[in-house]
């Protein structure tokens, strides 16, 4: 680890990069005082989520620590968001990645920056982190990519396996409300226009995403699967098996050359501070990447392994996880699966076991799930730390078809993409399935390891949608989402088939039966610890001082199960509540709710019904800004519908609304 000698810091809370269009962004700068006489790199993190109150607590974190140590730390807000003039039209849109190369041609240009620029982010951050790299700016050596994705179509919010995420909605919600907010008006004088301005023109998104039902141009631009050899600068990859983004890791260590990876158990949050623990000093690590490509240091970056993973030992199943137990494991390649660690093959028999290594025979068992199982699912992507995670399985289970094995006599570490090979015939000319593999206790208790999803319309990438011909839909592969977890001998596999799964994906038109007619599983597996790849070391967290805040309404998160005794209606209801502080050191005020509601009968797929509702307020001195966002989905047989409502509000008085409805064609969803 390259010493660093700590070196007195100063901030710039609105440091301002005027774009070619004439549009200024705002910035938050963080870097040495004696920059300007020491020029170094610049890093860059470019966001929608507002600076000043809304990725505030992780950016105390973070960017201080890097400028004490040499560098120029650079969060903006993108433009149309926080305190950045424009309007925002779409995520990842060409203007997004434009704004971006513009603003590090504007870094690497100032004198107190030595020519050089990384990008860092997690999630949005992470995604348009590669998306830049991809058109190659020069200035820009390195990447740091967290809980991110390379196909916005395969593995985003949006679709899942063809199907519908429902996230589409929850998270157009979000953005919706976050995209509508104010600036800070200590910040603009003209802030009440830029508000109206973007009240007027902050577009609904799940409009947009929802008219784009298959993986055509509008979901490849973006997605850097389509030109990996387009990346130049150096990528490490992070990510976390308690967050939605699972795959991206392996993809980019594989077809990026010199890319490395580490993946731990955490939901969707930087390892310094993210939760379940163990965490790790992500900080340091992120460090030695930055000296490396961005300061020619040789930190030994370039001779880590490809892949550091966290191998989770299989334990009882719970909505939350402080901690998951396991060890650390480095790996040469992934899945590891090979002459030392072969493939554990699984084929599903009549009587619903699972047999070890026989080839698949012809079965016949019918999958007709109620619309209601998926409700122990937990939450697509884990983030607000709430009970989000999958609880336990078993009812789950009992809605759907499963095949259980026999308990193992030896630990199994499954490490990887499992495999489902299934051939399936449908009474229904749309349908979909949902396979999970669950870790069954010696008392029942069942976990899902992993699980995956699949419109069986749309089987093959790019393919256009079909309605099945006949009921056959023929040989299929599903691979499950990458995941390291053991399941400890004398427990048992069990894999559960639905055709349903509520309220992760939008459910089938009809309620169909499904013929399952034959099925096998391939697991990979891997090796335990090896003295010849010892296990890696992480140092212990370290960050930067925490955000200094009063609290004046604390946080509080909520997730319930209702059913309606009268009209058989099934609800997921998620309230959570971010609570309100006040920032001692600029004195900003700001608050904010979310309430999600998920409605089903189990009889009838068309009865499905979303509803997202955010309450977003900042205050400050006599002045009390307020919005107020709602939107609703539903479906018949042959279209969505989506209503959407925005209010804004100053001193409680109502200055802005709007209304939105509109009608989308499903397309063989």
């Amino acid at each position: 680890m390259t010493h660093h000698k700590l070196r007195d810091i100063e901030e710039n809370a609105d440091y301002g990069i005027t774009l070619s269009d004439g549009t200024r962004l705002s910035a938050r700068v963080w870097m040495p005082k004696d920059a300007g006489d020491d020029p170094m790199p610049a890093i860059l993190e470019f966001l929608p989520y507002r600076k000043r109150d809304g990725t505030t607590a992780r950016d105390a974190l973070t960017h201080p620590y890097f400028a004490q140590r040499g560098y120029a730390c650079v969060r903006v807000d993108m433009r149309g968001n926080g305190d950045s003039y424009g309007v925002m039209e779409d995520e990842y849109t060409q203007q997004e990645l434009d704004d971006a190369v513009e603003v590090i041609h504007h870094l690497a240009t100032q004198g107190w920056c030595n020519g050089r620029v990384g990008m860092m982010g997690i999630s949005w951050g992470g995604f348009n982190g590669l998306q830049v790299a991809a058109m190659t700016p020069e200035p820009l050596k390195a990447v740091i990519t967290l809980c991110s994705t390379v196909d916005r179509f395969a593995d985003d919010i949006h679709y899942k396996g063809g199907c519908l995420l429902n996230e589409n909605l929850g998270w157009g919600a979000t953005m919706w409300s976050y995209s509508s907010r104010a600036p800070d008006p200590a910040l603009r004088e003209d802030w009440r226009e830029m508000w109206l301005e973007r009240l007027e023109n902050e577009p609904f998104l799940p409009s947009t995403w929802l008219r784009h039902q298959t993986r055509d141009d509008y979901w490849k631009h973006g997605s850097v699967c389509e030109s990996y050899d387009t990346i130049k600068a150096k990528v490490l990859a992070v990510g976390g098996w308690g967050d939605a983004y699972k795959n991206a890791v392996p993809q980019i260590v594989e077809n990026i050359p010199g890319a490395k990876g580490i993946i731990g158990p955490w939901v969707h949050k930087y390892p310094h501070f993210a939760v379940p623990e163990p965490r790790i000093g992500f900080l340091q690590e992120a460090l030695r990447w930055w000296d490396t490509w961005l300061k020619d240091a040789d930190t030994g970056v370039d001779q880590d392994p490809p892949y550091r993973v966290y191998q989770m030992d299989g334990v009882r199943p719970a909505t939350w996880h402080a901690e998951r137990p396991g060890h650390w494991r480095t790996l040469d390649r992934w899945p590891e699966t090979g002459i030392h660690a072969p493939a554990a093959r699984y084929s599903f028999q009549q009587d619903g076991t699972l047999t070890d290594g026989h080839p698949p025979q012809p079965i016949n068992v019918p999958v007709s799930s109620p619309q209601d199982c998926g409700m122990d699912a937990g939450e697509y992507c884990a983030i607000w730390l709430g009970p989000e995670q999958p609880g336990d399985q078993r009812r789950d289970d009992a809605l759907s078809a499963t095949w259980d094995s026999d308990p193992l006599t030896l630990d199994l570490n499954i490490t990887g993409a499992p495999n489902i090979f299934l051939r399936v015939a449908s009474d229904k000319p749309v349908a979909q399935i949902a396979v999970r593999l669950n870790h069954v206790h010696p008392d029942g208790a069942s976990t899902r390891i992993t699980y995956g999803v699949l419109n069986l319309n749309t089987p093959i990438a790019g393919q256009e949608p079909h309605e099945l011909v006949d009921g056959e839909w023929g040989w299929g592969t599903l691979n499950l989402d990458n995941v390291a977890y053991t399941v400890p001998e004398g427990h048992r596999l069990r894999i559960a088939v639905s055709d349903t799964y509520w309220p992760l994906i939008w459910p089938s038109p009809e309620k169909t039966t499904l013929r399952i007619v034959k099925g096998a599983a391939t697991l990979p597996t891997s090796l335990g610890p090896s003295k010849q790849r010892p296990a890696p070391q992480f140092a212990a967290p370290e960050a930067a001082p925490p955000w200094e805040t009063e609290t004046l309404r604390p946080e509080n998160h909520i997730r319930r199960q209702e059913t309606d005794m009268t009209t058989g209606i099934v609800s997921l209801v998620i309230e959570d509540d971010f609570g309100k502080v006040r920032d001692l050191d600029h004195g900003l005020i700001n608050g904010s709710i979310a309430r999600e509601r998920w409605d089903i009968h189990p009889d009838d797929p068309l009865s499905a019904r979303g509803s997202c509702h955010w309450s977003d307020e900042i205050e400050r001195d006599q002045l009390r800004l307020r919005t107020e966002a709602r939107c609703d989905m539903w479906s018949d047989a042959t279209h969505f519908y989506l209503a959407a409502k925005m209010e804004a509000f100053e001193n409680d008085v109502l200055i802005y609304e709007r209304d939105i409805t509109d009608k989308i064609e499903r397309n063989g969803i």
